[in-house]
C-alpha cells in the first residue's frame, strides 16, 4: 500500500535499572534527513541505529529521539570531583567579574561529563532489548505511514477521477466550437462583395480546426491518467508520481492553449485544480 512520508511511532521499554523510552518521527523530505538524540552512555550505538532507521524509513526529515529514566540505584552515577571543583572554580570567578551570583552546584550538575555511571561498556544484553524496542517503535511507525498513506491514495485516486470525468465533459463543446467557428467565417466572407471560393473556404477551415485539434493531447492525457493510477496499485514512489503529473500538466496546459471556447476553459482552470491538489498529496508520498 502507498505510505506517507509522515509518520510516528513510539516504545516505552522497562528494564531493571532504567526506562527508556523511544520515539521517531517524519515529514517529508526529497531525500532521508536523520537527526537522532540518544543518551551519551548509548552513544557507542549510534551508527547501528542511524543504519537500521534510514533502511526503515527511506526518505524524509526523520527525528529519532532515545530517552533513558534511571530506576534503579545500582545504576547510580557518581560525581567527576576534579572536573567539578574545576567548574565552581570559573563559575565564582564569573560571579564575581559580573556580579551574578546564583546555585552553582544546581549549575555544575547539569554540566558535560560531571555525572558518569561506574560502567565503561553496554551491557550486551541490555542493548538487544533496546534494540528490539527500537523495532517495535519502526514498526509502530510504518504503521502510522501506511494509515496515513491510505487516506492519500484515496485523495489522489479522487482529484484523479475527476480530471478524467471533466476531460470526458470536454467532448460535446469540441463540436460547438467547430460550428462556431465555420459560421464566424463565413460570416467575415459574405461581407465580401466579389463573393468568395467555396474550396478556400474548406482549406482554411481545415487549417484551423488541425492548430485546435485537441484529440492528440486528449489520448495523451488519458494514457497518462492510467499510467498513474498503475503505478498508485504498485506502491510507486513519490518522485515517479510526481514525474508523471508533470506531463499531465504539460497536457492540460495545451489543452488550454488550443481550447478557444470559454467552457472548456473552464474545465481546464477546474483540472489544473484537481492537478495542484495531486502535486502537494505527491509531495508527502513516500
Amino acid at each position: 500500500m502507498l505510505q506517507s512520508m509522515t509518520g510516528y511511532g513510539k516504545e516505552v521499554l522497562q528494564l531493571p535499572s532504567k526506562k527508556i523510552t523511544i520515539e521517531i518521527k517524519s515529514l517529508n523530505s526529497k531525500q532521508i534527513d536523520l537527526n537522532a538524540r540518544m543518551p551519551q552512555f548509548y552513544r557507542s550505538k549510534e551508527m547501528e541505529v542511524r543504519k537500521k532507521i534510514a533502511t526503515a524509513a527511506v526518505r524524509g526529515k526523520v527525528d529519532f529521539n532515545m530517552f533513558a529514566e534511571i530506576t534503579g540505584a545500582e545504576e547510580a552515577a557518581s560525581i567527576n570531583e576534579p572536573l567539578a571543583t574545576s567548574y565552581i572554580e570559573q563559575l565564582k570567578q564569573l560571579a564575581s567579574k559580573t556580579g551574578i551570583e546564583g546555585d552553582m552546584i544546581s549549575a555544575v550538575m547539569r554540566m558535560p561529563e560531571v555525572l558518569r555511571t561506574e560502567k565503561d561498556e553496554i551491557d550486551e544484553e541490555e542493548w538487544q532489548a533496546i534494540s528490539g524496542a527500537i523495532d517495535r517503535a519502526l514498526e509502530a511507525f510504518r504503521e502510522f505511514r501506511l494509515s496515513e498513506g491510505l487516506s492519500l491514495l484515496n485523495d489522489l485516486t479522487e482529484q484523479v477521477d475527476t480530471i478524467e470525468r471533466l476531460l470526458a465533459e470536454i467532448a460535446p463543446f469540441e463540436e460547438e466550437r467547430v460550428t462556431k467557428l465555420r459560421a464566424r467565417i463565413e460570416n467575415q466572407l459574405n461581407g465580401i462583395d466579389e463573393g468568395f471560393d467555396q474550396n478556400r473556404l474548406e482549406q482554411e477551415m481545415i487549417f484551423y480546426l488541425e492548430k485546435l485539434d485537441v484529440n492528440e493531447e486528449k489520448v495523451r492525457l488519458s494514457n497518462h491518467i492510467a499510467y498513474f493510477r498503475e503505478n498508485l496499485k504498485k506502491e510507486a514512489g513519490g518522485k515517479k508520481l510526481g514525474f508523471i503529473t508533470q506531463e499531465m500538466g504539460r497536457e492540460i496546459n495545451t489543452l488550454g492553449s488550443k481550447a478557444n471556447h470559454s467552457e472548456i476553459q473552464k474545465k481546464v482552470v477546474q483540472m489544473k485544480e484537481s492537478l495542484e491538489k495531486i502535486k502537494e498529496q505527491v509531495l508527502n508520498t513516500l
